[in-house]
C-alpha cells in the first residue's frame, strides 16, 4: 500500500480571511495576521492544505459562482507571491432552504471525502481547522482531529462547547501551525 498523505483542512472564513458576513467582493478579502506564515509552516510539515468552506451565499442569490472564482483566484495569487500554494479547493454552493440537502455541506463530510478519495489521504493524521463548532463536527464525523481556532467566530463558539468538543483549541492559525 503507498503512503497516504497527511492535511490540514481549512476553512476559509475566518480562519485564513477575515470574517465579512457573506464575502461577496474581491476587495474585501484580507488575510487574517499570521494566516499567510501559519500556511507556510504547515506546508513545511508536509501537509497538504485543502480548503473546505461552505459558500450558502451562492445559493442565496448574494453573490455567483464567477465571484466566489475571483475571490479564489485573489487569495492564490496573493499566496503564489509568498511561495504557498494550496493543494485544493472545495465549497460548497448549496444552502437547505433554497437548494435542498447535500452532502457536502458541513457539518457534512462530503468536501473532505472527496479531497480524501483524490489525494489519497490518511484522515487520522489529518486536521479540520475551523472557527466554528460546525466545522468542528465536519472533522468528528470524518475522522480528524479537530481544532478550534479563535479568530472569526471562535471566540463566541467556544462559549458552546458542550457535546461538541475540539481536541485542541489555538488563540489564531499562526499558533496552531508552530505547536503541532
Amino acid at each position: 500500500m503507498t503512503n497516504q498523505n497527511k492535511a490540514i483542512f481549512l476553512d476559509r472564513d475566518g480562519v485564513i480571511n477575515k470574517e465579512v458576513s457573506y464575502l461577496s467582493d474581491p476587495e474585501n478579502f484580507e488575510f487574517i495576521e499570521g494566516s499567510i506564515e501559519a500556511l507556510k509552516i504547515l506546508k513545511q510539515k508536509k501537509f497538504l492544505l485543502i480548503i473546505i468552506t461552505n459558500q450558502a451565499g451562492i445559493a442565496r442569490g448574494f453573490f455567483t459562482e464567477e465571484t466566489l472564482t475571483a475571490i479564489h483566484d485573489k487569495m492564490n495569487y496573493i499566496l503564489k507571491k509568498n511561495n504557498i500554494q494550496l493543494d485544493d479547493i472545495y465549497y460548497c454552493p448549496h444552502h437547505p432552504k433554497f437548494t435542498g440537502s447535500c452532502d457536502c455541506r458541513k457539518p457534512n463530510p462530503g468536501m473532505i471525502l472527496k479531497a480524501q478519495f483524490k489525494h489519497n489521504i490518511d484522515l487520522t493524521k489529518s486536521y479540520m481547522v475551523g472557527d466554528t463548532l460546525n466545522d468542528i463536527q465536519t472533522g468528528i464525523v470524518a475522522r480528524c482531529k479537530t481544532v478550534l481556532v479563535l479568530t472569526g467566530y471562535g471566540n463566541e463558539e467556544q462559549k458552546k462547547i458542550g457535546i461538541i468538543t475540539p481536541d485542541m483549541i489555538f488563540k489564531n492559525l499562526r499558533e496552531f501551525a508552530i505547536n503541532i
